[in-house]
């Protein structure tokens, strides 16, 4: 009996031992922040409506991102933008990437990381996309440039949000773990971004609610001029079908996720 008590008491200690290493950080590692377009941005997909899409660049602006060890765990549809982070690592600065930059089987974009970061259990984070104040994206959040073909009818497009958003998620959800940093080694955290919510996707059932909710490609081709589009989202509300319009307002905020996992998303 003596040495059962004594094997849980050390139990015990051994536990709060390690929930102590998370709390109070003596021991780090690296905690790397990575942006996906996934392979809809690098390798072009047909749109709901049948437009072949391909990307020449897709320019995302991020800043203020967080990766969290929360206990209980974040819900994205409950918890809204309130993340109670028992630890936190924020990747300084402000960074714009190209989703689109590599080939057909890049990896993910490494925005940034955080060298110094706690051992923890990382199973949430949250980052703002906002506009960019420099470069090729500036002036917007979001810039997609490309090419879109039907038949014979072809447009080059570039399409530029200046809205901007916060986004709060929970734990990655995919094939993969993220997010488990020990000490002295290296872990991952991913912003995943879903552009066939705004095109739709032809390989997915057209009653989807992926293809249903989403506008697809022929709104902004009726919006071409000679087989060129460039345009903002204050041209898109005057010139865009209401009713895509109303579609594409709606997911915008859906385009970030961790994974397959969603997002709460707020305009900022």
């Amino acid at each position: 009996m003596r040495t059962g008590i004594m094997l849980l008491l050390l139990g015990l200690v051994a536990a709060s031992l390690a929930m102590g290493s998370i709390g109070c950080g003596a021991a780090t590692g690296t905690l790397q922040f990575y942006a996906n377009g996934e392979d809809f941005v690098r390798q072009g997909f047909e749109s709901k409506d049948g437009w072949d899409i391909d990307f020449d660049h897709i320019y995302v602006t991020l800043a203020e991102v967080k990766g969290y060890h929360t206990d209980p765990a974040y819900d994205a549809h409950e918890d809204g933008a309130t993340i109670n982070g028992k630890v936190t690592a924020a990747l300084a600065g402000t960074h714009t990437v190209d989703l689109a930059a590599g080939g057909a089987d890049a990896d993910p974009i490494l925005v940034g990381e955080v060298t110094d970061a706690k051992v923890a259990q990382y199973n949430a984070i949250s980052w703002k996309m906002i506009n960019a104040t420099s470069g090729d994206a500036n002036g917007y959040s979001l810039v997609i440039i490309g090419t879109a073909t039907k038949g014979e009818d072809n447009v080059d497009f570039t399409i530029k949000v200046e809205t901007e958003y916060a986004y709060y998620g929970g734990e990655f959800v995919g094939d993969v773990r993220l997010g488990v940093l020990e000490e002295g080694e290296a872990a991952e955290l991913e912003m995943t971004f879903h552009f066939d919510h705004i095109f739709g996707d032809a390989e997915t059932e057209a009653d989807d609610e992926l293809n249903t909710g989403a506008p697809g490609f022929q709104p902004f081709a009726d919006l071409a001029v000679d087989e060129v589009l460039n345009i903002n989202m204050a041209q898109i509300a005057a010139d865009m079908d209401e009713t895509a319009y109303g579609l594409l307002l709606d997911m915008l905020p859906t385009l970030g996720h961790v994974g397959e996992g969603h997002c709460h998303c707020e305009e900022i």
